[in-house]
């Protein structure tokens, strides 16, 4: 195998240090202030938590709780309760799990069972790099990965609810659904208005990873966006399903955060989506968060050599691991693919068309993106990692641009050793730019558009406000991380419910966990209202008033895109 050394340290690198956008690498740091083992093997940890998991099962006799017994199309599932929660884990959403004959293939539809089923433990995460912290990539792993799960509370008769359907991030490379950042009981036991499902997908190389190019890649038209159509699939599976669940399936709103947040804005992009969701919540995640058909070719031709492979036949014969291993030369380049079919070749275009003008759309990022991962890599490895994609990303644009970008890092506001002028540019392209691209190009398109900027700080060394420091107060899961107010957190989750349930996150009075009214006002193109979530205020301002963006020297970086 060619560059075996380099690659073996590059592996090392990422797995300690970056690989998941979105999920909760947090966790980390939390551990180790509370006396956690640093030191413990990826095993010990992979023990552990197994050790709360198990396999679901068929049910083959009638001694099982009815009353936790729904009937769907391809079974009847039975959860369990908690704290007046009922939770059904692991349901699978395809006929067919995506392995063998089926790997790089669609998702397989789901066909009609009169089977009963545990839905007691998630489903398998899907294949990808292991991580020290507790994360999905160390719960079991498999390409039959494809499940849901689903919390509601335990109110028959309630009427039917809105429902609210959670994408995961993790760089389109990593994550899952039972990362216990993301468990949804307490969303759920705080707001019993509501039904909360989250769905797997397949990411890495096994579900962004296009092949059509290759000799025998005409059977894998599919396979550069799988991911995606996993989801879609899911969200089928829910509408057909959901009532018997007590949900609305004419009231569903997608939220995801980093590549869960760039996939719920995709999604409204792809033909018939608009049927099985009606909102969306993007928390830092956008369709910059993907790559040009070029891109992708030479991202597959790259691994494709290192793995001295020349076809979909020689592929599938490499073992799962070195697969995975080899596939860690793409570092933060594993995106959605814009193809021109399944996604458009340009999607803030789409936007700006009214591609989406008719779903409700919640969006925003956090102040200090890029502290986690001046945290997760460390403050060298961090600064060697953004010198070279700096450079990668000057050598884009034209000389007047680069005029720009270095006028603006020379101006870049609170900046230090550890939070430069390259991470605040960094902010800029990936997170706060499209953000505003995106409220700019759906509001200029007749569409419904809710802006915000999260500001509390982690107490965590060098995250500050980071990404996906907001992700304990949306789920109410403070077990790893410093809980922010309590008053602020319950205000955002509600805002959260209330988008949900009504298409508007404003909170009146009564509603209002601080009693007091909570206006949030419709992005326009004069004022450019944004919703600032600082800790001890929550309120409206006109963009101007923050200097958020840097209209002049950052806004046209969106047509660079991440990669």
């Amino acid at each position: 195998m060619k560059h075996t050394y380099i690659l073996k340290l590059f592996t090392v690198a990422m797995a300690l240090s970056l690989a998941m956008i979105g999920c909760n690498t947090l966790v980390i740091a939390a551990r180790a202030e509370d006396g956690f083992d640093m030191l413990v093997s990826p095993e010990q940890r992979k023990a552990e938590l197994m050790a709360r998991y198990g396999e679901n099962k068929p049910i083959t006799d009638d001694n099982y709780d009815k009353s936790l017994a729904v009937k769907c199309v391809n079974g009847t599932f039975v959860g369990q309760r908690a704290d007046d929660i009922i939770a059904y884990k692991g349901i699978p959403y395809v006929g067919a799990q995506p392995v063998g004959e089926y790997r790089w293939k669609a998702p397989v539809e789901y066909t009609e069972d009169d089977g009963v089923y545990e839905a007691y433990y998630n489903g398998k995460a899907p294949c990808q790099r292991e991580s020290v912290d507790e994360s999905a990539s160390l719960y079991m792993q498999g390409e039959d990965c494809l499940y849901l799960n689903i919390w509601k509370a335990d109110d028959a008769g309630a009427g039917k609810k809105p429902v609210m359907v959670w994408i995961h991030g993790g760089a389109f490379e990593q994550g899952g659904t039972v990362d216990p950042a993301y468990d949804c009981h307490n969303l759920v036991k705080e707001n019993p208005d509501v039904i909360v499902a989250s769905i797997e997908y397949r990411v890495g190389v096994f579900g962004f990873f296009h092949l059509s190019h290759l000799p025998d890649g005409a059977d894998y038209p599919d396979a550069q966006n799988l991911g995606l159509m996993d989801q879609m699939m899911a969200l089928k599976w829910i509408h057909e399903n959901i009532a018997g669940f007590g949900g609305d399936p004419d009231n569903v709103t997608i939220f995801g955060e980093s590549a869960g947040g760039a996939s719920v804005t995709l999604l409204p992009l792809v033909e018939g989506s608009h049927e099985y969701f009606h909102r969306v919540i993007a928390q830092s995640g956008s369709p910059v968060f993907t790559r040009s058909t070029e891109e992708a070719i030479a991202c597959t031709d790259e691994v494709m050599e290192l793995l001295g492979c020349k076809t979909v036949a020689d592929l599938q014969k490499v073992e799962i691991k070195d697969l995975i291993a080899t596939s860690g030369v793409l570092e933060l380049r594993v995106w959605a693919e814009r193809d021109g079919s399944f996604l458009p070749e340009d999607p803030y275009e789409a936007y700006a068309s009214g591609a989406a003008k008719d779903i409700d759309l919640l969006q925003g990022c956090n102040k200090d993106e890029m502290g986690y991962f001046i945290f997760g890599f460390g403050l060298d490895l961090y600064n060697d990692w953004a010198a070279g994609r700096l450079e990668k990303k000057l050598s884009q644009l034209t000389d007047e641009e680069k005029v720009l970008v270095e006028e603006y890092m020379e101006t870049a506001r609170d900046v230090s050793a550890e939070y430069s002028s390259t991470s605040r540019l960094f902010d800029q392209i990936t997170f706060i730019a499209p953000l505003f691209r995106l409220s700019e190009n759906q509001t200029m398109a007749g569409g419904k558009s809710y802006t915000y900027f999260f500001t509390p700080e982690s107490d965590i060394p060098l995250v500050r406000s980071g990404h996906a420091v907001e992700l304990a107060s949306v789920f109410d899961n403070h077990e790893f991380v410093r809980p922010f107010d309590e008053t602020f957190s319950r205000t955002l989750r509600k805002m959260w419910v209330q988008f949900a349930k009504t298409g508007d996150p404003s909170l009146s009075a009564d509603i209002s966990p601080d009693g007091t009214e909570k206006v949030w006002p419709l992005y326009d193109l004069e004022n450019r209202p944004v919703m600032i979530f600082d800790e001890d205020n929550i309120h409206a301002e006109k963009e101007s008033e923050r200097g958020i963006i840097d209209w002049d020297r950052t806004y046209f970086l969106t047509g660079y895109y991440c990669i």
